[in-house]
């Protein structure tokens, strides 16, 4: 771990668990927007860590951003902050001005439509579209794709949440003219919100399921039955063992995604194997782990008042945004197919020796 990765860690880590907290998650469920949250996230640089410090950034790159995105699905993170991260690495590598404040991603751009330079149509499930006031969209144009960066005042707002009451919200434009849009210059056949989105699910996943499992441990070791702790029995020791083995192996693919950013400098049609490959990794952890941590803890995991529900809800929820498992695995199944047979072990080899 380099240092500015050290640092980035530690100061996310701190800032996460004086700021995130059960207070502070109960009452964004109840519509709160976290100002003090945002407010220090956006003054200790963790907003936009990939923005070029010339443009307002930290000027890190894709390996050393992973420690925040995985700090905030390890702390719930109730603002959209690897949204805005990812969101500000995308105008920055466009050329465009990165505005101030969070930033919302529209994954399914494929529904709207992009003519005489304004932007109409309808999308759907936007995270905290309404409370950031602003949010970036891929549109099909030319026979590529553009981003285009939206005030989401300029659309009617259709107010949802998601399983873990965290806004959905729906957007539906009309002739709304973008702030600012720009040609994506590389040629992907996925958005590259799609990808991006992707990218930041696995590692909050991976940071969700490692505090699913300290949480299980952490009440296995304290809760007593038949006279000894539950760590104690052999039945409980093997199923956490899975569980632990899932979460790991969660965090070391979304980790990996990440370098792949870094190792194809920036290229998302080169990194897009191992994007999908860590978010079916952390979604198929998803099931396992959750499965795992609400059985150890019984019925208690399942109350309100405990915390497990927090973090469990939210691994539900990312596991299907921005594509789930069996859309990741038909894009890598049909990757291969295409390179045929006799390319899949050589390929795979040497992804291994790049990382």
């Amino acid at each position: 771990m380099s240092e500015l990765t050290q640092i980035l860690a530690d100061t996310a880590e701190r800032l996460l668990t004086d700021h995130a907290t059960k207070a502070v998650l109960l009452e964004s469920e109840q519509g709160t927007w976290p100002k003090e949250l945002w407010q220090a996230l956006e003054e200790n640089g963790l907003t936009q860590p990939l923005v070029p410090e010339d443009k307002g950034g930290v000027g890190a790159g894709w390996e050393d951003a992973f420690v925040i995105a995985f700090a905030a699905g390890r702390h719930r993170t109730p603002v959209p902050l690897t949204e805005t991260m990812a969101a500000g690495w995308l105008l920055s590598r466009l050329g465009l001005d990165i505005p101030s404040g969070p930033l919302s991603l529209i994954d399914d751009g494929h529904q709207l439509e992009f003519v005489d330079g304004r932007i109409s149509g309808q999308a759907q499930g936007a995270p905290w579209a309404k409370q950031a006031g602003q949010a970036l969209t891929n549109i099909k144009f030319d026979g590529g794709w553009r981003v285009a960066h939206m005030a989401i005042d300029q659309a009617s707002v259709t107010p949802d949440l998601s399983i873990a009451a965290e806004p959905r919200d729906h957007l539906n434009f009309d002739s709304a003219a973008p702030q600012a849009s720009a040609a994506f210059p590389a040629p992907t056949a996925l958005a590259p919100i799609r990808l991006l989105g992707a990218l930041i699910r696995s590692a909050e996943m991976a940071g969700g399921l490692g505090r699913a499992v300290e949480m299980s441990v952490s009440y296995v070791t304290e809760r007593q039955q038949f006279g000894r702790a539950l760590a104690k029995f052999q039945a409980i020791q093997q199923m956490l063992a899975v569980a632990a083995a899932r979460a790991a192996e969660a965090r070391m693919a979304a980790e990996f995604a990440f370098g792949a950013m870094d190792r194809s400098n920036g290229d998302l049609e080169q990194a897009e194997f191992d994007i999908a490959a860590a978010k079916i990794i952390c979604g198929e952890a998803v099931e396992t782990v959750t499965d795992i941590t609400h059985q150890v803890h019984g019925a208690i995991g399942f109350t309100h008042e405990h915390e497990l529900h927090f973090t469990t809800r939210r691994l539900w929820a990312w596991r299907g945004e921005f594509g789930a498992e069996t859309f990741w695995a038909e894009r890598l199944g049909r990757a291969v197919m295409a390179r045929g047979a006799d390319k899949l072990w050589p390929d795979l080899t040497a992804r291994q020796s790049r990382g």
